[in-house]
Parts: structure tokens; C-alpha cells; sequence
């Protein structure tokens, strides 16, 4: 549209031009001519032609100039290639005009899981999906499913972090200790969690205590307490994304749940994919594992019934997960 827009704006300014230089032209005529004009032009005939702009027989005064018929007839040329343009431009354009997008799909998922008795949806947890089958996408699927298999306690456990602060981030479902904010309670007290405390401690004089030190705690952990556990299993995602993405030749999409377990994949073109979580989330004592082949046509939208996955049977859910236990740690 705008080549358009362009080339009607420059048609324009054409006859504009146009229409300025035979005006310039009609007003250099000449005293000499005008005088011999008006001894001569007059239509001496009982109609004038239409369109010759003469209105009938009229003597030419002193006070008016002649109004040439050749100057009108430029004009209206002019003013009629315009309209002719306008037109004729547009089925040519139309041809050139890009092709309307393809139509596009919405996968709405929903994760729910069971522990115990209870049933919850799964909050903030990390989806991703796979462009083509399960067979297709078998060597990262497997080289997936060859990740050694290290929960989050036994990871802390290792690094001799107290019970405390094991506790704390399975109470959050956390990976890292950015999860969620250190309150009061856990610098002081019963529920006081040692390494908290001590980073609170080294960060007073400099922070001056109270809020802002509680807020900036976390500066004070080592790197491996604040955030080792969460970033070890990045690096593992990266390589396997990595991979899936040389397989596929496509970029892997992903999507984090909300706090109801609902999470919306978009603009999806139609085709086949891999829904997968990659690495195994632990609910409850076991490492739970999602890889289901996924039919995306044009047209489905949000709205539409949701794809559930669960850990659990059940005749509305449509991927059911793979679930190992977690391994003992070795202390």
C-alpha cells in the first residue's frame, strides 16, 4: 500500500506541475496577441461546442482576459489521466501485495498433578515444545532421559547446607533462594535458617541492617547456596535445547505455568510437535517426566478445551507423565 500511496502522491504533483507550467505559458501571451484576440475570438455560431469554454457570443472587455480553449483542454486532459490512474494502479499492485499469513493454532495447557490425596495444578514450573514427532525428535529425547538424576536436597546436602535452608526452599518449591523473599522470621528466632542469618550478620555495617539488609541478603550466600542448584540445570537445558533445535531446525518454544498450572503456547504453526519438560520435575518423592506427541491445525484457539498432562490416569487428561523415584542421598 504504501508503493501506492507513493506513486499517486508523485501522479499528483505531476499534473500539478504540469497544470503551473501552461499557466506560466498562458500568462506570458503577449500584449499584441491579447489585442488581436480580442478584435477576433468570438464564437459567431448558435451553440458554442460543449466543453470549449465559451458560454455564448461575448465581446471581449478591457477588464478580462481570454480564457483559451487549449488551456482547458489540458486541464481536463490532465485531470482525467489522474482519475484514470487511480483506477488502474490498484489491480497492479494487488498482484504484488504479500500473501495473507498462514492460519496459526493455540495450544492451551493445563498441568495438574496429584500428591498424596491432593490435587493441585502446577504453578511455575517450565514447558517447551519440540517441532515433529517423538520419532523425529528420539536422540534429544533420549539423551534427555540419560541426565543423571539429582534432587534438590540431596544437591544441598552436598554442599553441607543446614536442614533449615533445605526446608525452606522445598516449603517454596524453589530451585534457587530468589524465589521467594527472606522474611523476619527466618533471621531470628525457632524458624531461623543459620546461613540467612550469618549473611544478614556480614551485610549489617555495610547496609545498616533492618530491611535493606534483609532485602540484599542473599549477596552475602555463596554462589553455590544462592543459585547452584538452578543453574546447573540451565546449562543441561541449554545443550539439550541446543540439540533439539539442529534436529528440528526450528527454535524450541517454551512457556512457564501460572500459579493455577495453566500456561499458553501461541501462533503455533499446524503441524506436529513434542510437548516435554525436558529435565524431570520432583512432586512429591518422585522425578516426573512429560513427552507426548502434540496435533497443532489452524484454527484452535485459547478457548477451546485445555490439553491437560498429569502425573495421574484419568479420561480428560491427555499426556500422561513418566514418574521415577527421587534417589537416596548420600550424606
Amino acid at each position: 500500500m504504501r508503493k501506492r500511496e507513493c506513486l499517486i502522491f508523485s501522479l499528483c504533483n505531476l499534473c500539478v506541475l504540469c497544470v503551473s507550467v501552461v499557466n506560466t505559458q498562458r500568462q506570458k501571451a503577449s500584449g499584441r496577441d491579447i489585442a488581436q484576440l480580442r478584435g477576433t475570438l468570438a464564437w459567431t455560431g448558435s451553440v458554442p461546442p460543449r466543453g470549449s469554454g465559451w458560454v455564448g457570443r461575448k465581446a471581449i472587455s478591457s477588464k478580462c482576459s481570454p480564457q483559451p480553449t487549449r488551456y482547458r483542454e489540458v486541464v481536463l486532459t490532465l485531470s482525467k489521466l489522474a482519475v484514470l490512474l487511480l483506477f488502474i494502479i490498484p489491480p497492479v499492485f494487488s498482484q504484488n501485495q504479500s500473501p495473507a499469513p498462514h492460519p496459526t493454532g493455540v495450544l492451551r495447557l493445563k498441568v495438574k498433578v496429584k500428591i498424596d490425596e491432593a490435587t493441585k495444578g502446577l504453578s511455575r514450573k517450565r514447558f517447551y515444545l519440540i517441532k515433529g514427532s517423538l520419532e523425529q525428535n528420539k536422540a534429544v529425547l533420549d539423551a534427555a532421559a540419560q541426565q543423571p538424576i539429582v534432587s534438590r536436597d540431596c544437591f544441598y546436602s552436598k554442599l553441607g547446607a543446614s536442614q533449615a535452608l533445605i526446608d525452606w526452599l522445598k516449603a517454596g518449591d524453589c530451585e534457587s533462594v530468589y524465589c521467594r523473599e527472606v522474611a523476619q522470621d527466618y533471621l531470628t528466632g525457632p524458624k531461623a535458617v543459620p546461613e540467612f542469618a550469618n549473611a544478614y550478620a556480614a551485610g549489617e555495617k555495610e547496609l545498616a541492617g533492618g530491611d535493606v539488609g534483609r532485602k540484599w541478603i542473599t549477596n552475602n550466600l555463596p554462589a553455590q547456596l544462592r543459585d547452584g542448584f538452578y543453574q546447573d540445570r540451565r546449562h543441561a537445558l541449554q545443550a539439550l535445547i541446543k540439540q533439539a533445535e539442529a534436529l528440528s531446525t526450528t527454535a524450541v518454544l517454551s512457556v512457564m505455568t501460572d500459579r493455577n498450572g495453566t500456561a499458553y503456547f501461541t501462533d503455533l504453526e499446524p503441524g506436529t510437535y513434542v510437548l516435554t519438560n525436558f529435565l524431570p520435575i520432583e512432586i512429591g518423592q518422585t522425578a516426573t517426566s512429560w513427552n507426548c506427541e502434540v496435533q497443532i491445525k489452524p484454527g484452535d484457539i485459547a478457548t477451546e478445551k485445555p490439553y491437560l498432562i498429569s502425573n495421574k490416569k484419568d479420561k480428560n487428561v491427555r499426556c500422561i507423565a513418566v514418574e521415577k523415584p527421587l534417589p537416596v542421598c548420600n550424606k
